[in-house]
C-alpha cells in the first residue's frame, strides 16, 4: 500500500521560504508521477507542481512558477517543494500525491492521483 507523509510546513513571514518534504514508504518514488497540491479554505484545490515518473520533467502552477522549485532524492526515496518568497496568498493545506499513471493535465487538478498524504499547513503571515 502507497503511505505518503507530507512534512516541513509552518509559519514564515512574507519573502521567507519553506521546504516541504513528502516521504514514501512501501514503494518506490520514482515510479510515481508525484505532486504537489494546495488548498486554502473555501477555495478549490490548486495544482502547485509535479515531477514525472522516472523523469526529470516539472510541472508548475503560473502562481508558483519562478519561485518554487519540486525536486526528487532517490536515495532517500523523497519528493521536496522548495518555496521561495512566500506571499500570503500561498497559504494553505499543502499536500502530496503519488500515481504511476498521472501527467499532463492531472498536475493541474490532482484528479486521478490514487494516493494522498495527510497534508502540512503552511501559513504565510507578518
Amino acid at each position: 500500500q502507497v503511505q505518503l507523509v507530507e512534512s516541513g510546513g509552518g509559519l514564515v513571514q512574507p519573502g521567507g521560504s519553506l521546504r516541504l518534504s513528502c516521504a514514501a514508504s512501501g514503494f518506490t518514488l520514482e515510479d510515481l508521477t508525484v505532486g504537489w497540491f494546495r488548498q486554502a479554505p473555501g477555495k478549490e484545490r490548486e495544482g502547485v507542481s509535479c515531477i514525472k515518473a522516472h523523469s526529470d520533467n516539472t510541472y508548475y502552477g503560473n502562481s508558483v512558477k519562478g519561485r518554487f522549485t519540486i525536486s526528487r532524492d532517490n536515495a532517500n526515496n523523497t519528493v521536496y517543494l522548495q518555496m521561495n518568497s512566500l506571499k500570503p496568498e500561498d497559504t494553505a493545506v499543502y499536500y502530496c500525491a503519488g500515481d504511476k499513471a498521472r501527467w499532463g493535465s492531472s498536475c493541474s487538478t490532482g484528479v486521478g492521483f490514487g494516493s494522498w498524504g495527510q497534508g502540512t499547513q503552511v501559513t504565510v503571515s507578518s
